[in-house]
């Protein structure tokens, strides 16, 4: 038996013996959350403050070191899981910055809400009023389109996108959908809001991810030089505001978030944005194409502003509320509202790992990732910590 089949078997029956317990103690972890969130809140400062002991926050050592040793049989690059605001578990190099993927529409989602709030982006003016077009044209419909829509992947435009990565392969006709009555997951409205918020803001993208989050919640790795755009013009004029993070700095964009925007004693952004973003627009029964639906075994992501949002409304167990940044090869920023939890996972898709004889892209698939987040679950104490 191989070793990573022997790390899998173990984990599997970790899980097993101690899920039952723990949804004995599912009535009582609201009530736990919201204690915990009626605490002095804690946040980093120039790095994060770490729990000694594992315990003393209601998780057991042993079941962490056994999530450890099922991360190292992946292509985890690097992992941190916060607490109430300290770090309860890190594994690999957290301050590598790489790609973050699609989990850059969630970024973008958060940038937006100052200038919606001030309103400088009005989210329901169209793509007519707003005088965009495309290469080759868009139709009467599509220009019917709202910068809402984009931003929750219902505008009904399914014009080529600048680069790959999305879903437009499974796309119906152009002009066949009324703006806003049907999700398809596509890099050309993501691509789209990226431009208009640059035109409406008169500001870089890449300028106000520094001045409005990195430096306001502490980032420790970013590199302005290190954010750049790619895509192919002639497909499309709007190119992708692709960006470059450290699994560190990942984390505190999900502390942010679960503080519902602020940070120490400064409001970043409203509670009301990050409460909007964070909603659920798309059920996962109304995902397209139909595959999305089942992203992963046990998994229920709908959609909603560029969050991917846990749609399961009678289930009130760990995952009620949560939402997740999601992005190709394992980037991950979940918030676990229910659990004061947030998890920043990252797989470099520039490394190779070696597999027999060959080598492939380094990758950590939903359903792996999934795993971590169960395992999780089940390293907390289904009563007190010894």
């Amino acid at each position: 038996m191989s070793k990573k089949l022997i790390v899998i078997v173990a984990a599997s029956l970790l899980l097993t013996a101690t899920i039952t317990a723990n949804e004995s103690h599912l009535a009582s972890l609201h009530g736990e959350a919201v204690a915990l969130q009626s605490k002095e809140s804690v946040f980093p400062g120039k790095d994060w403050e770490r729990v000694e002991k594992p315990e003393s926050v209601g998780y057991s050592s042993t079941r962490l070191q056994a999530l450890r040793s099922w991360v190292q049989s992946l292509d985890t690059n690097a992992m941190i899981v916060v607490v109430g605001g300290r770090s309860l578990f890190e594994y690999g190099d957290l301050t590598h910055l790489s790609y973050l993927a699609s989990v850059r529409k969630s970024m973008l989602a958060i940038l937006y809400g100052k200038y919606v709030e001030n309103g400088t982006i009005p989210l329901n003016k169209t793509l007519r009023e707003l005088e965009f077009t495309d290469v080759g044209g868009l139709q009467a419909r599509e220009q019917e389109a709202t910068i809402e829509h984009l931003l929750s992947a219902r505008s009904g435009v399914y014009h080529l996108a600048s680069n790959p990565g999305d879903s437009t392969d499974s796309a119906p006709p152009r002009g066949s959908q009324k703006p806003g009555t049907y999700f398809l997951y596509n890099n050309w409205d993501f691509n789209t809001a990226g431009a208009i918020f640059e035109k409406l803001t008169k500001r870089d993208i890449y300028d106000a991810l520094e001045t409005d989050l990195a430096r306001p919640i502490g980032m420790q790795d970013f590199d302005r030089a290190r954010q750049r755009k790619s895509g192919d013009p002639s497909r499309s004029q709007y190119l992708a505001y692709h960006m470059w993070l450290s699994t560190r700095d990942m984390a505190r964009v999900g502390l942010l978030m679960l503080r519902e925007g602020k940070w120490a004693n400064q409001q970043i952004v409203s509670r009301e944005w990050t409460r909007r973003i964070t909603s659920l627009v798309t059920p996962i029964n109304e995902m397209n194409p139909p595959g999305l639906r089942a992203l992963g075994t046990g998994s229920r992501w709908g959609y909603g502003y560029l969050w991917w949002v846990w749609d399961a409304p009678n289930s009130p167990g760990e995952f009620a509320g949560a939402y997740t940044g999601m992005g190709a090869g394992g980037q991950y920023i979940t918030v676990l509202p229910q659990l004061d939890m947030v998890i920043a996972h990252k797989t470099d898709l520039q490394q190779v790992s070696l597999h027999g004889s060959g080598e492939r892209r380094r990758n950590v698939t939903l359903r792996e990732y999934d795993s971590i987040l169960r395992m999780l679950m089940a390293a907390r104490c289904p009563g007190p910590c010894q």
